[in-house]
């Protein structure tokens, strides 16, 4: 009876963890199909993959390599939005995109976002056609005449702090300006953040050398070959989408009936580059989207070639009578 009573809890204690691994994964793995990733067996087996560790071979080259990442917040943003006006006349359509213009304008005044931060790109200003039947006797035609005007602009708004990206999208939304079309991330010194990786690319390198040293490799008796590599990425470059895997009805199975399947909504999430092949990380608590800067360096180390002594040649003397 007691051995009973045991597996009930046993079986919530599994689930439980089945249930905080699960979470534990981007966005509920479980729940996600994407073009890339087909159910839960084909992500399964590739994180099996992952896991496995891999074969080494020892051979007479020394191979050091270094990756460092910094994950640094941005110094300022740029965000831009897509604004479309039509009207009757020239005059009207103009007037009617400054009074959004402006009213948009006054608003972050107020919010701490100065005038100058503010500008204006003008995309196109065309006529607008419709067609007009002329019928006739025995025939008709369809004849394009002016209707109007549309004036197409980018927004471009600067701002510092990601607090007042809302108050933006309020007062766009507020005068009808819907159609974000991107945010720019900006770094004011970034050669600053490449200076830092190196300084703590060379101390981590200094570390790995004297670890070969310490297991009795001389590096003077090795000839060095060198690589290196900068990059630097933005969020907008790692955004993921996905859709609900399952469409489960209980209702339906009870009362036999079928289902309409809904229209499954794309959902966006951001998924930076993963930290698990770096040897050191600089910020790795994120928060809000950051631009990623690396570094990476590699060093194979070659054994030279051992000088060879010269023979020394025997002289044979010879008496000659």
């Amino acid at each position: 009876m007691k051995h009973l009573i045991i597996i009930p809890f046993l079986l919530i204690g599994y689930f439980a963890q089945a249930q905080i691994k699960g979470n534990a994964t981007t966005v509920s793995r479980q729940n996600i199909i994407s073009s890339e990733e087909l159910g839960n067996a084909a992500i399964y087996g590739k994180r099996i993959q992952s896991f496995r560790r891999q074969n080494l071979s020892p051979n007479a080259v020394i191979t050091i390599d270094v990756k460092a990442l910094n994950n640094v917040i941005a110094d300022s943003y740029t965000a831009i939005f897509n604004v479309t006006q039509i009207g009757e006349t020239s005059e009207e359509t103009n007037r009617l995109m400054n009074d959004r213009m402006n009213k948009v304008k006054s608003t972050l005044l107020s919010k701490g976002i100065p005038a100058k931060d503010f500008v204006i790109d003008v995309i196109s200003f065309l006529p607008v056609y419709e067609t007009v039947v002329e019928r006739k006797l025995f025939s008709k035609k369809y004849n394009e005449v002016p209707k109007g005007f549309e004036l197409q602009q980018n927004l471009h708004i600067k701002f510092n702090k990601v607090e007042q990206f809302e108050s933006i999208l309020s007062a766009c939304a507020n005068n009808e300006i819907y159609n974000l079309v991107k945010v720019d991330y900006f770094i004011n010194d970034i050669q600053a953040v490449y200076k830092r990786l190196r300084v703590e690319i060379l101390k981590i390198l200094k570390d790995k050398q004297q670890f070969h040293s310490d297991l009795g490799f001389d590096i003077k008796d090795y000839k060095p070959l060198i690589a290196d590599m900068e990059y630097c990425h933005f969020p907008k470059e790692f955004y993921k989408n996905y859709q609900a895997y399952n469409s489960i009805s209980l209702e339906a199975i009870k009362k036999n009936k079928g289902v309409i399947t809904a229209k499954k909504q794309t959902s966006y999430y951001y998924d930076p580059i993963s930290f698990k092949d770096y040897d050191m990380v600089i910020n790795p608590s994120i928060v809000e989207p950051v631009v990623q800067i690396g570094m990476e360096i590699k060093l194979q180390y070659h054994p030279k070639p051992k000088e060879q002594k010269p023979i020394e040649k025997e002289v044979v003397k010879t008496n000659i009578s």
